[in-house]
C-alpha cells in the first residue's frame, strides 16, 4: 500500500512539472460539454407565434377551477391543462351555445405573413388572433387546411416583412440528433425545450399518412402547431401530439410532408390526392405463407372498390402490392403516401404477387374525394376446434350487420383465447371465403376445418362493418 501511494505521488508531481497547476486543474474539471442553445433560441423565437382562437360550440361549458365558466376571458394555464386531459363537456346543467377559447402555436414561413400550424388548432374557428413576440396582436384568416395530415396554413392580416424560419429536410435527420421545440405550452409564450430525435416513421394511429418524428423535447398542450427546429435553425417538424400516459414522448409531423402540403394549401385551399380504390392490410408471417410469399411485406388487398382505378386496372382481392410506380412497397403503411403523391390521371405500373407469381398492372390514378377511404383497411381487433360458433347468413342478418355479402357464415361467438379469436375474428363478423373458396353453409366450412392437421393454417376472408379482411386461423397443435 505504501509503495502504491509513493507511486501516485510521483505521478502527480510529474504532471505538475509537465503541464503546470492551472492547466492540470482545467483538465480535471473538463468533461462532456452539452451545447448551449441560447443563441439559437434567440434567433428563431421571433418567427414563432401564439395562436388564439374563438369558436362557437354547443354543449355543457366546462367550469374553471375557481367556478368561472370557460370562455369568459383568457383561459388560465390550469384550465388549459384540465381541458386537454378532460376534453369538452363536464360542467353545467343544460347544453347550450357558448364561446370557447383555445391556444396553439405556429411558425411564420413567409414574410408576407403565412403561418404554418396544425389543423386541429384552428378547426371551426370563428376568430383567429396571432400574437407576435413583443406582444403585438393581429387578426388572421385561414388560407387552407388538411384534416388528413392535421396541417393548416393561415395568413396574418396587415403586416409584412415578418421574420421567418426556413423549412429544412426531415429526411436527413438521424435518431439522436438535437432538436428544439418552440411554442406556447399552457399559454406560456415562447417556451423553448430541447431534446433529441428519439425515432422516425412512427405510426400512432392518427391517420393514413402517419410518419411522425418522435422526440423527447418537452411538448405540451399549446405547443401544437409550433416548430421542431434543428441546430441550423431550420424547421424539421410541426409539433402535433403527445403520449398522454408517457413522459418525454412527443410527436411532430416531418417538414418534408408539410412542404408537399403547403403549396397546395396556398394555391387551392385544400389538398388533391391520388386515389387507388382498394382496402388493404398488413401481411403477417401467416398470411405471407398462405399467399406464397418468401417473407412478409407489401400490402395485401382485402377489397377492391367497384369501378375504382384499381378495379379497372385488374386488381383482385388477395393480390399483394409489392411495387407502385417504380418504388418498392416494403411495408403496407407506405402505400397511402405513395398513392396520394401521384398526380391525378397519371398512368402508373403496379406490381402485385398473385398465386405466387409477379404480375404487372397498369393503373390510372384517380382523385381522392372527401369521404372516400384512402387505400387502407380497418385494423383487425382482437365452438369447434377453432373456437368458433357460426350461423348461416340470411338477408335479414346481412341487413342488420351492414355487410355487402349475401351468402356466408356469421360468427356468433369466438371463444376467448381460442384460435379464431387469436386470429382476430369476433362476434358479428361474416366469413365469406375459406381456403380461397366461397363458403355458404356450415357443412362447407366444417369440411375444410375437418381437413386441417394440427398446426395448419386456414386462410379466411371475412367482412366487418362493410369492409373485407383476410386472416389465418391456426389449428391447435395436439
Amino acid at each position: 500500500m505504501q509503495k502504491r501511494a509513493v507511486t501516485l505521488a510521483l505521478c502527480w508531481a510529474l504532471a505538475l512539472v509537465l503541464i503546470g497547476p492551472p492547466r492540470l486543474a482545467q483538465a480535471a474539471e473538463a468533461g462532456p460539454q452539452l451545447p448551449s442553445f441560447a443563441d439559437l433560441a434567440e434567433r428563431v423565437s421571433p418567427a414563432v407565434v401564439n395562436i388564439r382562437i374563438v369558436k362557437t360550440v354547443t354543449g355543457r361549458p366546462l367550469m374553471g377551477l375557481f367556478g368561472r365558466e370557460r370562455g369568459q376571458g383568457h383561459p388560465s394555464p390550469e384550465e388549459l391543462f384540465e381541458r386537454f386531459f378532460r376534453g369538452p363537456g363536464g360542467g353545467g346543467d343544460q347544453p347550450r351555445e357558448f364561446k370557447e377559447r383555445s391556444l396553439g402555436s405556429g411558425v411564420i414561413i413567409d414574410p408576407e405573413g403565412y403561418v404554418l400550424t396544425n389543423n386541429h388548432v384552428i378547426d371551426d374557428a370563428d376568430e383567429i388572433v396571432v400574437r407576435l413576440k413583443g406582444e403585438k396582436e393581429l387578426p388572421a384568416k385561414i388560407i387552407g387546411r388538411d384534416a388528413k395530415t392535421d396541417l393548416a396554413l393561415i395568413k396574418i392580416d396587415g403586416e409584412k416583412n415578418l421574420p421567418v424560419l426556413p423549412l429544412g429536410d426531415s429526411d436527413k435527420l438521424r435518431v439522436g440528433d438535437w432538436v428544439l421545440a418552440v411554442g406556447n405550452p399552457f399559454g406560456l409564450e415562447h417556451t423553448v425545450t430541447a431534446g433529441i430525435i428519439s425515432a422516425k416513421g412512427r405510426d400512432i394511429g392518427a391517420g393514413p399518412y402517419d410518419d411522425f418524428l418522435q422526440t423527447d423535447a418537452s411538448i405540451n398542450p399549446g405547443n401544437s402547431g409550433g416548430p421542431l427546429i434543428d441546430l441550423g435553425g431550420a424547421v424539421v417538424g410541426v409539433n402535433t401530439a403527445i403520449a398522454a400516459q408517457g413522459q418525454g414522448i412527443g410527436f411532430a409531423i416531418p417538414v418534408n410532408l408539410a412542404k408537399k402540403i403547403v403549396g397546395q394549401l396556398r394555391e387551392k385551399g385544400r389538398v388533391v390526392r391520388g386515389y387507388l380504390g382498394v382496402y388493404f392490410q398488413p401481411v403477417t408471417p401467416e398470411l405471407a405463407q398462405q399467399f406464397g410469399l418468401k417473407k412478409p411485406g407489401g400490402a395485401l388487398v382485402a377489397e377492391v372498390i367497384a369501378d375504382g382505378p384499381a378495379a379497372e386496372g385488374g386488381v383482385k382481392p388477395g393480390d399483394v402490392i409489392v411495387r407502385f410506380n417504380g418504388r418498392e412497397v416494403n411495408d403496407w403503411h407506405e402505400l397511402p403516401a405513395m398513392v396520394a403523391d401521384t398526380p391525378v390521371g397519371q398512368e402508373v405500373e403496379m406490381t402485385v404477387m398473385r398465386g405466387g407469381d409477379e404480375k404487372d398492372l397498369e393503373i390510372t390514378v384517380g382523385e381522392l374525394k372527401d369521404g372516400e377511404a384512402q387505400a387502407q383497411a380497418p385494423q383487425r381487433q382482437s365452438e369447434d376446434k377453432l373456437g368458433l360458433s357460426l350461423q348461416e347468413l340470411t338477408p335479414d342478418l346481412a341487413q342488420q350487420l351492414g355487410v355487402g355479402a349475401s351468402k356466408g357464415l356469421v360468427v356468433t361467438g369466438a371463444r376467448e383465447g381460442g384460435p379464431a379469436a387469436e386470429a382476430g375474428l369476433r362476434k358479428g363478423d361474416v366469413i365469406v371465403e375459406a381456403d380461397r373458396k366461397a363458403v355458404e353453409t356450415l357443412k362447407d366450412f366444417q369440411g375444410l376445418v375437418d381437413g386441417l392437421k394440427p398446426g395448419d393454417g386456414l386462410l379466411v376472408l371475412y367482412q366487418r362493418e362493410g369492409r373485407s379482411l383476410y386472416t389465418v386461423i391456426k389449428a391447435p397443435k395436439e
